[in-house]
């Protein structure tokens, strides 16, 4: 008995999932606007009027752990630490971009992300294993 390759291999409730930033590359969307439509409405408007790139320092509040992050990057670990950032009116694709997004794209199950989201785990996989690549997120087929 031969074993498929990856690539054909049919996604489980058990199968990882993150965003692969290489398909946003090749998309002809706009990352860093998809990004700002994910901040709080000052944010938003604060940084869609600047394009300078600034670093700072970032300390995980969880592992303490400090990182670099441009000011997008800040702004969307604050976003993230509001309760209504994931919530029952972000759409299904919105809700789990946001769940990556605030995980530090820390590969996940659907089992694990229905858990953040407040969705069922098998509608999360028909989405993300359907024809269509939703704002990047693809398994991690191994």
């Amino acid at each position: 008995m031969t074993s498929k390759p990856s690539f054909l291999m049919k996604p489980t409730l058990d199968t990882k999932y993150h965003i692969d930033y290489s398909w946003w590359e090749r998309s002809s969307e706009d990352l860093r606007m998809y990004l700002l439509s994910h901040l709080l409405p000052e944010q938003r408007e604060r940084l869609s009027q600047n394009d300078e790139q600034r670093m700072v320092d970032y300390i995980d509040p969880e592992t303490g752990e400090v990182f670099q992050l441009d000011e997008l990057g800040l702004a969307i670990q604050i976003a993230a630490e509001d309760p209504n950032f994931i919530n029952p009116h972000t759409s299904l694709v919105d809700s789990i971009f946001r769940v990556f997004l605030a995980n530090g794209n820390f590969p996940m199950t659907p089992r694990e992300l229905a858990e953040r989201t407040g969705r069922q785990a098998n509608t999360i996989l028909k989405t993300l294993s359907g024809g269509q690549i939703y704002k990047g997120i693809r398994p991690i087929l191994s």
